[in-house]
């Protein structure tokens, strides 16, 4: 089983209230998303693993068991080009759960017309195999999904 973190924190809410049908259909896998609090802040990993893919507005982490996490923060965020994310980690890094990995502001994308909902995603897992934990506010590092 993995036990999958908020990165984020806020407010978690089902895929189906993210605004972007690839996530609200579950078309890259099951999860959550959380409504992020506004103000500055930093995405932590939600596993310990491998950071195998890295943007400043979305990253994946491997675990050891090969599972794959996608935290997608905000939706159509890639069209700001890294603009107000700083990257703190490096595509290749082994992380802990709960690490640091990218300092945003929520607010900064809200105010730029964009919806900041963060999805936090199993990738390449069945919708039956994600047990949800995290029901309205969460900080980041709390347990938000069960993955069995």
């Amino acid at each position: 089983m993995t036990t999958v973190l908020a990165p984020v924190p806020g407010a978690a809410v089902g895929l189906w209230a993210v605004p972007d049908p690839v996530f609200s259909q579950g078309l890259v896998g099951p999860g959550l998303a959380i409504e992020p609090l506004r103000g500055p802040g930093q995405a932590v990993a939600p596993i310990a693993g491998k950071i195998v893919k890295l943007h400043p507005h979305a990253f994946v982490v491997v675990g050891d068991d090969g599972r794959g996490v996608l935290v997608h923060l905000g939706i159509d965020t890639v069209q700001l080009k890294g603009e107000g994310f700083e990257l703190l980690a490096v595509e290749g890094d082994l992380v802990d759960a709960g690490q640091p990995v990218v300092a945003w502001n929520p607010a900064q994308v809200e105010a730029g017309g964009r919806c900041p909902v963060c999805p936090v995603v199993a990738l390449d897992a069945v919708e039956e195999a994600v047990t949800r934990i995290a029901e309205g506010p969460v900080n980041a590092g709390d347990e938000l999904f069960r993955w069995t």
